[in-house]
């Protein structure tokens, strides 16, 4: 395997780890501790609506992560490529529009390992 190939595997398993810990952060950290996450305020994390919001979010994120950790013992390698590159992509995607809606935090905590891993795994 090519080194850059390991690398990008590497990142990959980081990227589904970051993905469970948003996933915890999401459905059992305090407001206290989201807010300050999130870069968002106090007053809205408290609320009923958003913490079933965020925790509705945080099996998304925990499903992602999970999924980019057990698909690498379920496919060969060529296949596994590909799933990831398709996880990957998505998790690009819905980080760019967080990065625009939420807080720019997610360009570079979510987006940049995810495209790097994607990169890396496409060379």
């Amino acid at each position: 395997m090519h080194i850059i190939t390991t690398i990008g595997y590497i990142l990959t398993i980081l990227v589904g780890i970051e993905h469970i810990g948003i996933c915890l952060l999401e459905i059992f950290a305090s407001p206290e501790k989201q807010a300050q996450a999130f870069d968002m305020d106090i007053s809205f994390t408290k609320q009923k609506a958003a913490r079933i919001s965020m925790a509705n979010q945080g099996i998304y994120n925990g499903i992602l992560g999970l999924l980019l950790i057990v698909v690498y013992f379920i496919f060969p390698a060529a296949t596994l490529i590909k799933v990831w590159q398709l996880l990957l992509g998505m998790i690009v995607i819905v980080a760019i529009f967080g990065g625009f809606t939420a807080t720019k935090k997610i360009f570079v905590l979510q987006m940049l390992p995810a495209l790097i891993a994607l990169i890396l795994l496409s060379i």
